[in-house]
């Protein structure tokens, strides 16, 4: 620890009080951890508990040339954990500051601190009554709503691109200053958190994926809970139909906007990771599950080659009409086409215990994920998608919770962009197929469509992380996807911390202004230094 640094942890400690500055040894016990396996040397952490401490925060950290580095939650699984792009830094945890600042019940827009959960929102929503939806992900009630929107993250619910529906932000700036949106500060407080675009330069887009600023506040945009939500599920019988299978999808999103939130295109791998026990036992000799097995697994849970799954919205009627659409434009193409609501997965779910046996338990094991999975699509936020983080996690969750960076979990995402066309879609998963084979890793694939013209696919490279030979294997077979995706024009939407060097060789003149905005806003480089940069 340097002079400064040492200086700064002594006007922090007065500012917060001993028990909310950590400790080097302390700090690294608590935000180590990191699915990624990825490490990094903390010099300390602070745990502020009022968003009017971080003006003073940050300015201490300039007086001191200390770098600080805000994370919301700290449940940045696959991507980090909790951990900062560069070494040498202070957390900022800015998890004490969870408050609902203002909520309007008429509109449903919401203003919310970096540490309210999706699960705190949807408490909230009940409790009050709201008829609203939580703009969930797959990580989790524990997950932050602002972190995952800064990220540019996105869902299945009606506002899939969760960004999308933020429409103001308040923000500490590198000097101590506050930054609120120019309709804001001209006297247009209402009118600027119901219009995302503001008035002149549009300037909230700078704070994601990026170090600007220590966001304190946002405002979000809830969409209201539909008279129906369902999900549509069907299975494609061959690898071989996966351009079709494109093709019929983007078909759907043409002609249903606004009534299919989303739709994935998921391959068998990657749903028997969701369904069925990791066969440890069965794993050939170059340690990958051989394909008679994986075929065997399918026959045993009835799962397909690839299975789609779409979400709809809208009025009973709507949703109906939407139905026959789908129906028409999948027929003579998918099998076993099923529309399930959230009742008639709940009543499969008390149906699947009647049945004894073996074929009982798979049945309510499967019924009970689809009733999870329901919830999820009506907006309530649970865990009915993490358990993907633990296949290759010899050890069960360690706490009330799951948190894979806490139970040893080995999880990095590869998150590419891939156009919606037929053979970009062929090409990208042989891509992926090949290079997961060559380190020995199972190629869980999933399509995701972000709009009627482009996937985004997220690849979860799970390892176990208590050995050295798996985390090496991983690295690498992270490191290739990256390199090869981007040679065949598949860039990812968002990385990890460890691939933010990769990605600024490869920003040209973007980068360029990048970096001239950070030394104009940061010029000592004191907010999350090596962030996206």
């Amino acid at each position: 620890m340097t002079t400064t640094h040492a200086a700064a942890i002594s006007s922090w400690t007065k500012l917060l009080g001993a028990a909310q500055v950590l400790s080097t040894a302390a700090a690294q016990q608590a935000y180590g951890l990191d699915t990624t396996a990825s490490s990094r040397k903390l010099v300390a952490a602070l745990k502020p508990s009022a968003s009017e401490q971080i003006p003073e925060i940050v300015r201490i950290a300039k007086a001191n040339r200390t770098s600080i580095y805000p994370i919301s939650t700290g449940n940045n699984w696959g991507y980090g954990t909790s951990l900062p792009a560069a070494n040498d830094c202070v957390l900022l945890d800015l998890s004490g500051l969870s408050q609902i600042k203002e909520f309007d019940a008429e509109l449903g827009v919401i203003t919310v601190e970096p540490g309210v959960t999706q699960g705190m929102l949807a408490k909230f929503l009940d409790e009050g009554g709201h008829d609203f939806m939580v703009p969930v992900t797959g990580g989790g009630p524990n997950c932050s709503l602002l972190g995952n929107a800064l990220e540019r993250g996105y869902g299945v619910t009606p506002h899939t691109d969760h960004f999308g529906a933020v429409t103001h932000i308040e923000a500490v700036l590198a000097d101590g200053s506050i930054y609120r949106s120019g309709l804001h500060e001209a006297g247009g407080i209402e009118v600027a958190k119901l219009f995302k675009w503001g008035i002149g330069p549009y300037i909230n887009g700078l704070f994601t994926q990026s170090g600007f600023g220590v966001v304190t506040q946002m405002t979000i945009l809830l969409a209201r809970r539909p008279q129906c939500s369902k999900v549509c599920f069907f299975s494609i019988p061959d690898d071989q139909m996966l351009e079709e299978a494109v093709r019929r999808v983007q078909r759907i999103l043409q002609t249903l906007p606004g009534i299919v939130g989303g739709s994935n295109l998921m391959n068998r791998h990657r749903m028997l990771a969701m369904a069925a026990p990791y066969p440890a036992t069965q794993i050939g000799p170059n340690g990958l599950i051989p394909e008679e097995v994986i075929a065997a697994m399918g026959r045993e849970y009835q799962i397909f080659p690839w299975t789609g799954f779409m979400t709809l919205y809208g009025s009973k009627k709507v949703v109906a009409a939407a139905q026959k659409e789908i129906r028409n434009i999948l027929k003579g193409f998918a099998k076993r086409l099923v529309f399930l609501s959230n009742g008639q997965a709940q009543g499969l779910a008390k149906l699947a215990k009647l049945i004894p046996g073996r074929l009982g338990q798979r049945a309510g094991s499967t019924a009970q994920t689809l009733a999870k999975s329901l919830e999820l699509v009506g907006g309530r936020p649970n865990e009915t998608a993490m358990p993907l983080a633990y296949w290759r996690n010899p050890n069960p969750p360690k706490g009330p919770s799951r948190d894979p960076g806490r139970d040893g979990s080995g999880l990095i995402w590869y998150a590419p962009l891939v156009p919606m066309r037929p053979q970009a879609a062929r090409s990208f998963v042989d891509m992926v197929k090949a290079i997961t084979h060559r380190h020995g890793i199972e190629p869980l694939i999933t399509l995701t469509s972000i709009s009627d013209k482009v996937f985004d696919s997220t690849i979860p490279i799970l390892f176990d992380r208590q050995k050295e030979s798996e985390t090496a294997n991983a690295k690498a077979c992270n490191q290739e996807l990256l390199d090869s995706g981007a040679l065949q024009g598949f860039l990812p939407y968002r990385v990890g911390i460890s691939s933010m060097p990769w990605l600024a060789e490869r920003m040209g003149s973007a980068g360029k202004l990048n970096r001239q905005l950070r030394q104009s806003l940061d010029p000592d480089n004191i907010i999350s230094p090596g962030r996206y940069s």
